[in-house]
């Protein structure tokens, strides 16, 4: 039911790996345990509440309730009780962390709530998809829970107000995230992620992804360029080797230029891609110099769905997420670190339920991690949960296992 510890449900990621000398102790154990133990009070409201309303409503009054929490001072009483433990912090892209764990493109798509939801305790929050020109995306509805599979289905469509509106926004975010710095708060890391406008052609998607470049890389801490979505008519053709690098080329120049500095870039791929094309995008990855890789979008396979078939030809196409996506996510996070070279920096995405999971990834060779899912199921304290966790494991069982060479 709702609410329930999902780690359970997700064997590859729940298992317990082989025991070695710096396995945690077993109080650490429980206590991460613990920490990734379900919000009684969420559950109660998503089973009588979220879960009888439309997905995208329900996504609707969530952020009305950040953004009213914020307004009301909520957020800074918040954040000290969800500001990751200072041992977390990284130092990945030439920029520091607060935690590993951040939130994916997908849930704030247009810059409205970046700082509450920073204060439930992401070390970064990466906004979008954000295209050169706002659309409204696809006919509703397009957002569908699969409740056995704590999973979702959506064909969004990148629905969202265009890089200009968001461009105001981040002015300012930017703004007052200098001002968290200089006050000594948490201040997440902000990524914007960029895809194609609809309407454009495929012929003309450089130019489209530039127009975006232009307006967002000088408020991005880095750059995402999204061309792994199933919503897209056409998107997923940009992933071909062929025409990835000019667009990836010409979005790294383009956004340097306008930002005066260094804005990194990375490229989001789909689980979806054959392994022999995971690998012949890693080499471009590493050809070109390119900062790093975003593994993994939604997956337009249905394989492993406990959820009825009825349930799932209800809610039709569009891109899966959820605990199953995540062995394939991880087999792709493997399969890049294998391939490329050490300071190419790898996020994964994809499955990630609580704190082991996160441990998992990063053990495999991830530099820093995303969820999304999970959030809708286990709520605004999931990520407290998860940076407790992780806080609560021995330091080598967040450090990678192997490294190339």
């Amino acid at each position: 039911m709702p609410g329930e510890n999902i780690a359970a449900e997700n064997p590859a990621a729940s298992a317990p790996s082989a025991a070695t000398p710096s396995e945690p102790t077993r109080a650490a154990r429980r206590a991460a345990t613990a920490a990734e133990a379900p919000d009684p009070l969420y559950s109660f409201l998503f089973r009588r509440v979220f879960s009888r309303m439309d997905p995208e409503d329900a996504h609707h009054l969530v952020v009305r309730g950040l953004r009213l929490a914020e307004s009301l001072g909520a957020t800074r009483l918040l954040e000290k009780a969800t500001r990751p433990a200072p041992e977390l912090e990284r130092h990945v892209l030439g920029r520091r962390w607060p935690s590993p764990f951040g939130l994916a493109a997908g849930f704030d798509k247009g810059a409205v709530a970046v700082l509450p939801l920073a204060a439930l305790g992401f070390g970064h929050v990466e906004i979008g998809t954000v295209t050169a020109q706002a659309q409204s995306g696809n006919a509703r509805p397009r957002l569908f829970r699969l409740l056995q599979d704590r999973a979702l289905i959506n064909r969004m469509g990148f629905n969202n107000d265009g890089a200009e509106v968001v461009r105001g926004r981040l002015d300012d975010v930017r703004h007052r995230i200098e001002n968290l710095k200089s006050a000594g708060r948490h201040a997440p890391v902000v990524g914007v992620n960029i895809g194609k406008t609809k309407v454009v052609p495929l012929e003309d998607a450089v130019e489209d992804y530039l127009l975006s470049a232009r307006r967002l890389a000088p408020v991005a801490d880095y750059l995402v360029v999204n061309v792994s979505s199933p919503n897209t008519p056409g998107l997923r053709q940009l992933q071909d080797i062929e025409a990835l690098r000019p667009l990836l080329e010409a979005v790294g120049r383009e956004a340097d230029s306008v930002a005066r500095r260094h804005v990194p870039l990375l490229v989001k791929i789909a689980p979806d891609l054959a392994d022999e094309d995971v690998d012949a995008v890693a080499d471009l990855v590493a050809d070109l110099g390119l900062d790093g890789v975003i593994a993994t979008n939604t997956t337009i396979s249905r394989e492993g769905l406990r959820s009825s078939r009825q349930a799932v030809e209800k809610a039709g196409a569009g891109g899966l997420s959820g605990p199953v996506l995540a062995a394939r996510s991880v087999e792709v996070l493997r399969r890049l670190r294998e391939r490329l070279p050490e300071e190419t920096t790898v996020i994964s995405v994809g499955g990630v339920v609580g704190a082991e999971d996160v441990a998992q990834r990063l053990r495999h060779g991830a530099d820093l991690v995303q969820g999304y899912s999970a959030f809708i199921y286990q709520g605004p304290l999931w990520v407290r949960r998860i940076n407790r966790g992780l806080a609560a494991m021995a330091p080598e069982r967040l450090r990678r296992e192997t490294r190339r060479g």
